[in-house]
């Protein structure tokens, strides 16, 4: 396997210009049930196989499971952001220092999950309420200058979360 491969075991995410209703809510669907198999993939896991990195230089599976409770945490704050601002620049946040804090590596990952369930909630909740005029509210990320609508956002998270479910799978089974 490349690092490429391993970096990105499902792909790069690339965000279509049209989205059809039904790649929509496949997307939600993905963000809806994400938490619970998260949490029946990682259930039950020792030390050892928390601290397994998913590549060489990558992140361990602990690691992976804090990134995504904060990742998506962040993911809501911008949704509400592009609801309530026009086209707002959103804030970036350094995700491999995030890592590298400390609390990455002894914080109990049933605490994350737990988080991620909340927010997805949430999330959830929020994105089945959504117009076809909000979803279409625009942001920027600061670093790329590309503008998202709200359903490209979705998608993009969407992926997110297959994307580290991929890392995790990987590095049980290597």
């Amino acid at each position: 396997m490349t690092l490429e491969q391993q970096r990105y075991p499902i792909g790069r995410f690339q965000a279509p210009k049209n989205i059809s209703d039904k790649l929509l809510n496949e997307a939600i669907t993905i963000l809806e049930i994400f938490p619970e198999n998260l949490n029946t993939m990682v259930h039950g896991m020792d030390n050892d196989m928390l601290n397994k990195l998913y590549r060489e230089g990558g992140w361990s599976i602990r690691q992976v499971v804090h990134h995504l409770a904060d990742s998506h945490h962040n993911s809501y704050t911008r949704f509400k952001w592009a609801l309530t601002e026009d086209n707002p620049v959103i804030k970036a946040y350094d995700e491999t220092a995030w890592a590298e804090v400390g609390d990455y590596q002894t914080l109990p990952i049933a605490w994350s999950i737990d988080h991620l369930e909340s927010v997805h909630h949430k999330l959830i909740y929020l994105l089945r309420m959504l117009s076809e005029e909000q979803w279409n509210r625009t942001l920027v990320h600061p670093e790329t200058k590309v503008e998202m609508n709200l359903k490209q956002l979705a998608l993009m998270y969407s992926w997110h979360s297959m994307h580290h479910f991929a890392h995790i799978k990987n590095a049980m089974e290597s």
